[in-house]
């Protein structure tokens, strides 16, 4: 397959049908050299795909150059250890504020929720989080079975239970308004043919499980290679290395955990009809159906 397939507006240059055409559309929805493009590289990005929209392209553009003005309009154009309980608090809160931000955002908004939804699943979210992390913590300080040397390996993986923890109850209240409602489903024609609360119940496992395994790497592999790194002779002689060596270590594992957890399933998913309400096997001669799971 080419490169460059033929150009289509407002569609991914990769097949979003299979896993790794999922995950190189995202790697390439955050590649970092868009960060350096210019005000006037992005207006003549614009300018190219109005040309493409009006039929009126100039001679000699290719795939690949429409293909590049896409991407650089939908991107540009939008993206420790040893912690005290304050510390704890603050960026777990931090966390899931933004993670609550971002469910309710990417959620399927086929039904209106009022701000008080928004408000009590904040609040759960957040608390779930916080209490979470501090209780881990609590339980580590006080297991006097443990070393100083295996408290302070194991308080390096108390992030990753207590984020992934947080992350799966924060989806569920700040989407829990689509359990009881149902979410839209729609049939090949993209025409709405229901709502159901089967969809919706897939809908928030498929977004849980990427909640899971998104700080999966990064949260879980830093601690293992960095208690390799730190025993080396060179981080050992020279300790003011230790937090760039991290800081690096930290930015790959994120570049790739982001890109890996949403590529898990399509944000359009399908379902068999036959898996749903009744009224809605009742409503399509369609097998199979089609639901926005959200991000």
């Amino acid at each position: 397959m080419s490169e460059y397939p033929p150009f289509q507006y407002g569609k991914s240059r990769f097949d979003q049908n299979t896993f790794f055409g999922r995950f190189r559309h995202f790697l390439d929805v955050i590649d970092p050299s868009t960060l350096f493009v210019t005000e006037k590289r992005l207006r003549e990005c614009v300018e190219l795909l109005d040309h493409f929209k009006q039929g009126t392209l100039p001679l000699g553009v290719t795939d690949a150059q429409l293909w590049q003005a896409q991407k650089i309009k939908q991107v540009v154009g939008l993206l420790l250890p040893n912690q005290t309980l304050a510390s704890t608090v603050f960026w777990q809160w931090l966390n899931q504020s933004h993670n609550a931000c971002v469910n309710y955002s990417n959620r399927n908004a086929s039904k209106p929720a009022p701000a008080s939804k928004f408000l009590q699943g904040y609040l759960g979210a957040v608390t779930s989080a916080v209490s979470i992390a501090v209780g881990l913590n609590v339980l580590i300080q006080r297991a006097s079975r443990f070393s100083p040397t295996t408290r302070l390996l194991v308080q390096r993986f108390i992030p990753f239970p207590a984020v992934a923890s947080a992350n799966v109850c924060n989806v569920v209240l700040m989407r829990h308004s689509e359990l009881s409602e149902g979410i839209s489903v729609l049939d090949n024609n993209g025409n709405v043919v229901g709502t159901s609360k089967v969809a919706a119940r897939h809908a928030l496992l498929e977004t849980a499980l990427t909640r899971v395994v998104m700080p999966m790497p990064i949260l879980v592999l830093p601690p293992l290679i960095m208690s390799a790194l730190e025993k080396l002779p060179l981080l050992q002689r020279q300790k003011r290395l230790v937090l760039p060596v991290h800081s690096l270590v930290c930015l790959a594992a994120f570049s790739l955990a982001l890109p890996l957890a949403i590529s898990l399933f399509p944000q359009m998913s399908q379902i068999s009809v036959d898996q749903l309400e009744p009224e809605i096997t009742m409503a399509t001669d369609c097998k199979i159906v089609t639901y926005n799971k959200g991000l």
